[in-house]
């Protein structure tokens, strides 16, 4: 008896740590590239092969590091959730920067030339669009940090889009959103304790929003920094000395958030 008790308890413990794993093998995910511009983009696809017929698709643009594991890894999420998730390469190459100064380099680029960054993101989501998989007339895009300002510009030039949803992102305007302009429905997700935007940038921002007439919701965490999604938020923060942090509850929070918000725009 004691030792089927003890057989019992191991197995528990095994589908404690392995059901997740589990849930996971339907999740199909591969490398895929496409080209604009000439330059060959390096991007990360992820679905659930068991869902019969087309979905919603939802780009996922990286932070100011490049496409990394933690963009992949918030595409399987959202193939977790029944969607096609596309982890976007927007600096080409699926190149990644190893320090804050490249980072900040290869990311401000961009920024000055948001042409080649909004050919790069329409590319994307063509290709999302393209997929058997997808639903093309429902499609989103989330971002991070610097992906999260990028979405944001895109809403504002009158992306084809759903909704975005910025985490942590950049509320900067390349261009301000002219009135009307806005088709996608806006998610933000802000730390109230990023050192990286000032309050008198979220307040232009949701000043510029409602000019605008966009339909937006603009949610902030007390005592989330910069990067609060990220778990390796505060091993970048240590390693480069940048007042970046993970916030487990907001991250948490604001996951529950977008999944409301897609469940909403895709209806």
């Amino acid at each position: 008896m004691k030792r089927m008790i003890s057989l019992l308890a191991v197995a528990g413990l095994f589908l404690a740590f392995a059901g997740p794993a589990l849930a996971r093998a339907d999740i199909e995910a591969r490398e895929i590239d496409y080209t604009e511009g000439g330059v060959v983009m390096k991007g990360y696809i992820a679905f659930d092969k068991n869902i019969k017929g087309k979905r919603p698709g939802v780009l996922v643009v990286h932070e100011w590091w490049g496409l990394n594991d933690y963009a992949r890894k918030r595409a399987r999420m959202l193939a977790g959730l029944g969607y096609v998730g596309l982890a976007v390469d927007m600096y080409g190459g699926g190149r990644q920067a190893e320090h804050p100064d490249d980072a900040g380099k290869f990311s401000s680029e961009l920024m000055k030339n948001f042409d080649t960054a909004s050919a790069r993101f329409m590319a994307a989501a063509e290709l999302l669009r393209k997929q058997p998989e997808v639903d093309p007339d429902r499609i989103a895009a989330i971002g991070y940090c610097f992906g999260g300002g990028v979405v944001l510009n895109m809403a504002r030039q009158g992306a084809d889009l759903r909704g975005v949803a910025s985490f942590h992102g950049n509320l900067m305007a390349v261009k301000p959103a002219a009135a009307g302009a806005v088709k996608a429905k806006i998610l933000v997700l802000h730390g109230d304790d990023d050192k990286f935007t000032t309050p008198e940038q979220v307040e232009a921002f949701k000043k510029e929003m409602k000019d605008s007439g966009a339909d937006f919701t603009f949610i902030s965490y007390p005592g989330a920094m910069h990067s609060f999604s990220n778990p390796d938020a505060d091993a970048y923060g240590k390693k480069f000395n940048l007042p970046l942090g993970y916030n487990a509850q907001a991250d948490r929070k604001s996951w529950k958030e977008l999944r409301k918000f897609l469940k909403t725009i895709f209806k």
